[in-house]
């Protein structure tokens, strides 16, 4: 598809298009109109960066007329509060020019402010699964109008331990209603999650996952341990005229912050850190900056940069080998956007190296391999994860085999334990035991 022209969409959509400078839609967008406009149920598999927010907004808001219902008529679902931020904000600029009523809920605020906006009246409702759920069992939000479902990066939501909510605001939701659902990665608890909610999807994918991005350079560093790797990611980030943008992941939040304070020392405010138990106006804060380029480097975990809008990112560096291939195509999606070169690095130890291999064999693509540098420092300090296990000698839980003074039980200690002379007489006697309520054997008792 060419143009946006070719759509069925109004003039406001038309104006609000062309006011961001979009020209002609991406292959979800082309794809996915139809399916949504049509009321089938949808399931889109697309990587970030694939425009998956307009995607489904677009058909949504051209088919959202004009209301004064109270009780929201769409709802999106999203995994973060930094998502809820974003995706209204989208929304509000594509409805510039209607009157579409949009209203953002999650954690971490104050929830009778909500509730309050929530009694103005919306169209729209963004929301985190555990703060909406909050707001149903409390009675602030009827869901008796929804017609339209979103679920967006549902992989996340299902790894984030969301499904008891998902699950019970799905179930509170009318009957008739159309369920859209995006993910990157299909996973078989998103395939369970589908099956259980949905009617006959269709389902549209593109970018299929594993499949390298051809303006990606890929480049890969074999690594002893973590604080080398912390050493060669200093060496690395020294050169400031290639490393202009840098989004670093790691594998979970105590990983995130130890790296940070190391980069700390050197760069400074050059260094931001997100993930999910640093305060909302902290995330925030440091998203702004990295985007106006205030800051040089984020450190990220996968869940806290799932879905953000970040552009122009000229290195994305894998501090560590993701467990699943696809996480890794997702990392290094964020860079090489809108037709522009993007670099990415990996840095694999020893016991990361299958599932290095296991990335390779999904993309079908050997990582560039390249030399540790000379001046870089191989550290043999670890961290408490990498030392190894302690074996003590005199510990019977560190035993693999039985010795010889373990032996087999005397015959006389074999014997079962039977419950005592008196259960086992009991039991002949009566061979099933009555009790004062079964009625047919009373009667017959008084019979006789």
């Amino acid at each position: 598809m060419e143009s946006f022209k070719e759509l069925n969409i109004s003039k406001q959509l038309h104006y609000a298009i062309a006011d961001l400078g979009f020209d002609k839609p991406t292959p979800i967008q082309a794809q996915s109109y139809s399916v949504i406009m049509s009321g089938t149920d949808m399931v889109g598999i697309a990587q970030t960066g694939t425009g998956k927010t307009f995607a489904y907004m677009l058909p949504i808001l051209q088919d959202l007329k004009f209301s004064k219902e109270v009780h929201p008529r769409v709802m999106v679902l999203v995994p973060t509060r930094e998502l809820v931020l974003q995706v209204v904000d989208e929304i509000e600029k594509f409805g510039k020019y209607s009157s579409i009523r949009v209203l953002g809920v999650y954690g971490g605020t104050n929830i009778n402010n909500q509730k309050a906006a929530v009694a103005q009246g919306t169209d729209i409702i963004v929301a985190t699964p555990g703060r909406l759920y909050d707001l149903i069992i409390s009675r602030a939000i009827q869901l008796k109008s929804i017609k339209k479902m979103v679920i967006d990066e549902v992989d996340v939501m299902l790894d984030l331990g969301f499904r008891f909510q998902l699950t019970n605001i799905l179930e509170l939701l009318p009957s008739k209603r159309q369920n859209i659902m995006f993910s990157a990665t299909m996973t078989d608890d998103v395939n369970v999650f589908i099956h259980d909610f949905f009617r006959n999807p269709v389902t549209v994918s593109v970018a299929v996952s594993g499949t390298p991005l051809e303006n990606i350079s890929q480049y890969a560093y074999s690594v002893p341990n973590f604080y080398t790797k912390a050493n060669l990611l200093l060496n690395l980030l020294q050169n400031e005229s290639d490393f202009k943008k840098v989004l670093v992941f790691v594998p979970n939040k105590k990983s995130a912050d130890l790296l940070f304070d190391l980069l700390d020392e050197f760069f400074g405010s050059e260094v931001a850190v997100i993930h999910s138990n640093k305060t909302q106006n902290y995330r925030i804060r440091s998203i702004e900056n990295f985007n106006s380029e205030k800051t040089r480097i984020l450190v990220t975990t996968d869940v806290m940069a799932r879905g953000l809008d970040l552009d122009k990112i000229s290195h994305v560096i894998n501090f560590d080998t993701p467990s699943f291939p696809e996480n890794y195509m997702h990392r290094i999606g964020r860079t090489g956007r809108a037709e522009q070169e993007g670099t990415s690095f990996l840095l694999y130890t020893e016991k990361e190296k299958d599932a290095k291999d296991t990335i390779e064999t999904l993309m079908d693509h050997k990582i560039e391999e390249l030399e540790l540098p000379k001046e870089v420092e191989v550290s043999k300090k670890l961290t408490y994860e990498e030392q190894p296990d302690v074996i003590e000698v005199n510990n019977p839980n560190n035993i693999e085999e039985v010795g010889p003074a373990f032996h087999e039980k005397k015959e006389k200690n074999r014997k079962e334990n039977q419950g005592g002379s008196y259960k086992r007489i009991i039991k002949q006697k009566y061979k099933k035991p009555k009790t004062r309520g079964d009625k047919n054997y009373n009667q017959r008792k008084k019979g006789k």
